[in-house]
């Protein structure tokens, strides 16, 4: 393995200018710069990890916090975490994947010691254990998500209640009055994730600004939840016209059980979904849809924690605009 020591004397100088070099602590000349910088490459030398977190006290590690449960849809999550770790990466960085629900007991990890120079949250609840800690820390984090309260903190997410204002106002300019949310599975609302509360206010909203109705259900993965939850529905508003899904692992499902009711997508109902657009697209009846851009999210968090890192100005809160892409899965409402 070649050492500094090599590149040295491969170079003609002392280690402690191949050091200088390296840390940036010390002023040298462009012409030794240069020719140490040339034996670096030509002897292919990499700095040990371990000695130069200590001489920088800089880990060049950022920490990524994950909890990968099962009422989530993973492979959303998973998107997230590699375009995090290609970005990452382009900037000199690599990532520690942290995937239990560890909530604040992880944070205070990665704060007391020197395992990461940086944080990017996910899953965000609206009133999560974790901010406060957050707010405090010595090292800079960046959320995937938005709390209730976003103040002192730095954030990066899809606008999720401008998401669901969209498709309200898709299925209301259709001719659509009475529409049904299939959601989350429960216990997403129970913990009052930031994505899904936000999501539902916007449905909301925009449906009292348009006159319409609208139900509300949660449902769990699987075919005999959503059986249950497509018959609730039904039973209870046996008018609706119009079906909006934020729930990647219902989609398909529901489209088959709508066909087993004998209801022509999208001539009976209409059905728009919030998720990444290959779900949507690959659907057994492509779904108009508003994209979950998990890959821009993704790159935007390790680009706002690396400019922390720089000594840039943190950003703030970053919400990304939905953007609706009409497919075969809605059309006007039928008479």
């Amino acid at each position: 393995m070649v050492t500094l020591a090599d590149v040295a004397r491969h170079a003609g100088v002392s280690a402690s200018t191949v050091s200088y070099v390296l840390s940036g602590k010390r002023s040298i000349s462009a012409g030794t710069r240069e020719r140490v910088n040339r034996s670096i490459e030509e002897l292919g030398y990499r700095p040990h990890a371990g000695a130069r977190a200590l001489a920088s006290s800089r880990s060049d590690v950022i920490a990524l916090m994950v909890p990968l449960r099962t009422d989530l849809y993973v492979p959303v999550m998973l998107q997230i975490a590699m375009a995090v770790t290609t970005t990452a990466r382009a900037h000199g960085y690599d990532v520690l994947l942290l995937t239990g629900e560890e909530g604040a007991d992880a944070v205070r990890r990665v704060e007391g010691s020197a395992v990461a120079d940086a944080m990017i949250v996910m899953d965000v609840e609206a009133d999560d254990e974790r901010l406060p800690l957050l707010r405090e820390a010595r090292r800079p984090s960046v959320l995937i998500g938005l709390p209730a309260d976003a103040a002192h903190l730095s954030c990066v997410d899809l606008d999720f209640e401008a998401a669901g204002a969209l498709c309200v106002e898709h299925l209301a300019g259709l001719g659509h009055r009475q529409i049904a949310f299939v959601g989350e599975a429960p216990g997403v609302y129970e913990r009052r994730t930031g994505f899904a509360e936000r999501t539902l206010a916007g449905l909301r909203s925009a449906a009292g600004a348009h006159g319409l109705r609208l139900l509300h259900r949660p449902c769990a993965s699987g075919w005999t939840a959503v059986d249950a939850t497509l018959g609730r529905i039904l039973e209870e508003r046996p008018g609706t016209t119009a079906f909006v899904v934020q729930n990647e692992a219902a989609a398909d499902p529901l489209l088959a059980l709508l066909r087993q009711r004998r209801l022509a997508v999208p001539e009976d109902v209409s059905v728009v979904a919030i998720c990444p657009d290959q779900v949507a697209e690959r659907a057994s009846v492509p779904l108009t849809s508003v994209a979950v851009p998990a890959q821009e999210m993704g790159r935007r968090a390790v680009e706002q924690v690396v400019a922390v890192l720089d000594g840039r100005e943190a950003a703030g809160t970053v919400l990304l605009p939905p953007e609706l892409a009409v497919r075969a899965s809605s059309g006007p409402a039928p008479r």
